[in-house]
């Protein structure tokens, strides 16, 4: 049974399991009642939502996800949003390093 981005069930436990924090930001996630910019939001690394793989499919907080809308991970990195949070190549979670090395 799939959720309604169509990410399968298996796929969605394990995302939940490895990414207990923002993947961009790596602060803990809140719950929506507490704020709606820091719960967890279901991010395509890629931004094609037909791509629903362990390496494309993680969790970040909604704000770090509407920041970085259609921009790819290394245009994003450049951007005010990132500089200001202090978000950096070196600074995101190893599944987000590992789509930069692999040219994102």
């Amino acid at each position: 049974m799939a959720n309604s981005w169509n990410i399968p069930s298996w796929l969605e436990k394990e995302v939940r399991a490895r990414d207990k924090n923002c993947v961009y930001c790596g602060t803990a996630f809140t719950t929506a009642k507490i704020s709606k910019k820091t719960c967890a939001s279901w991010e395509h690394i890629i931004n094609d939502a037909k791509i629903i793989t362990r390496e494309n499919i993680a969790l970040c907080f909604c704000s770090c996800n509407a920041s970085k809308g259609q921009k790819q991970l290394s245009e994003w990195l450049l951007s005010k949003y990132c500089v200001d949070r202090q978000i950096t190549r070196e600074s995101v979670a190893p599944i987000i390093q590992q789509a930069l090395a692999n040219g994102l």
